[in-house]
């Protein structure tokens, strides 16, 4: 046991360097957090391991989603076989950096504590003599482009981020029935040119054309935040910023067990704001999943604010439903038919043996416009192509 209210020099510095290697690695760790795990290490004592990552859990975890990354760095960065022995000799050295061990199950885990490795040049062999160049190469910008975002490593993630700004979102403007003065000739107002012509006294006829007025629809953005779907819904929070900042008509919806709108809080310029305080805001990030029970709440309080027959609605989701696929079945239809084009992203299409199994998705399929994939930033890419062309009129009689 230490005395109480004493806290070890070197023991003190690795702590707070494994709070920060836990916020490296996505973990919301504070410095207030660090503070209550060094006045309660002298109290709990270091009789042993488990106790002094019980200590730590209790003051760095605080969401149950977090324990698994926390186990695995606390493994990692802990790795002294006889550490008990050592943090009760207060001899505790500093984490050796040059030799990390492989790390296989989360690679933002090991670029937040090895950061020198991947940053350190290789030695490159001497180059051979070529005769004939024939090989193809391509940039690190084209390979991230294909790069899973499930897969990304921490900087390759916000590589991505820096390369998603480049798009250039726009929405294809629609028709309306209603007609505005055009400069172009046409379609001839004659109105417009009698009142003209009055003016001038009638000694001539000043001819005035009009064409149809066309409107940016509104675009709904749908997006769910189950555990399985957090990677892919941080990066797609970011292009729903993007999409609010190209169009003012952008509403943003996030939905695990129940449904939350951010479209206030994407305000924000600064996208990195923006994100931090949804997620913050949020209760059920990275939680359950009840995608009938959020269409039911979107269907009834916000359909008719914020959609309507011009609108395009964009549902990110795995289609990984628990509830009765009959009620999901009706709500996605219901929604099919209060927008005019209903578009589903779904990070399960960058499988090339992808079929539709799950009853969530073959009760969702049948009410969809268009399935697209939505894993890396290709995929954004071709999505923002899509939104830019005219939406297909639908058939009679469709759903």
């Amino acid at each position: 046991m230490l005395p109480s209210g004493q806290t070890p020099g070197r023991l003190a510095e690795n702590v707070l360097h494994f709070a920060r290697v836990l916020r490296t690695a996505g973990l919301p760790v504070g410095s207030d957090r660090v503070m209550l795990a060094l006045q309660a290490l002298p109290v709990a004592g270091l009789e042993g391991k488990a106790d002094f990552h019980a200590v730590l859990s209790a003051c760095f975890v605080s969401r149950h989603e977090q324990q698994t990354l926390f186990d695995q760095a606390f493994t990692l960065y802990w790795r002294d076989p006889d550490l008990a022995g050592r943090m009760r000799a207060l001899l505790l050295p500093r984490v050796n950096t040059n030799t990390p061990p492989p790390v296989k199950e989360n690679r933002r885990l090991g670029d937040a504590l090895f950061p020198s490795t991947r940053d350190a040049p290789a030695k490159a062999p001497p180059p051979p003599e070529i005769e004939l160049e024939a090989t193809l190469t391509s940039s690190a910008q084209e390979r991230l482009q294909k790069a899973d975002f499930e897969t990304m490593s921490t900087d390759e993630f916000r590589e991505a981020l820096r390369l998603l700004t480049r798009l250039k979102p726009a929405m294809a403007p629609l028709p309306t029935r209603r007609r505005e003065a055009s400069p172009r000739p046409g379609r001839l107002d004659v109105r417009a040119t009698l009142r003209a012509a009055g003016r001038v006294g009638g000694d001539y006829l000043p001819l005035r054309h009009s064409a149809v007025r066309e409107v940016v629809p509104p675009l709904v953005v749908l997006a769910d935040i189950s555990g399985s779907m957090a990677r892919y819904s941080r990066m797609l929070l970011h292009f729903a910023h993007l999409l609010g900042q190209a169009g003012p008509r952008v509403e943003t919806f996030v939905f695990g067990t129940r449904l939350t709108r951010l479209t206030p809080l994407l305000r924000q310029r600064d996208p990195d704001v923006a994100v931090a305080q949804c997620t913050a805001n949020v209760k059920d990030w990275s939680g359950g999943t009840r995608i009938a029970h959020s269409l039911h709440d979107f269907n009834r309080l916000w359909a008719r604010r914020v959609l309507g027959s011009r609108a395009t609605v964009l549902l990110v989701s795995d289609g990984l439903e628990h509830e009765a696929a009959d009620d999901l079945a009706f709500e996605m239809e219901r929604l099919h038919k209060s927008c005019r084009r209903l578009v589903w992203l779904n990070p399960l299409l960058r499988f090339e043996a992808f079929q539709p199994k799950a009853r969530g998705i073959r009760a969702m399929l049948p009410h969809v416009d268009d399935f697209r994939p939505v894993h890396n930033l290709a995929s954004l890419a071709q999505l923002v192509d899509a939104l830019a062309k005219p939406p297909p009129q639908r058939r009679p009689g469709s759903a």
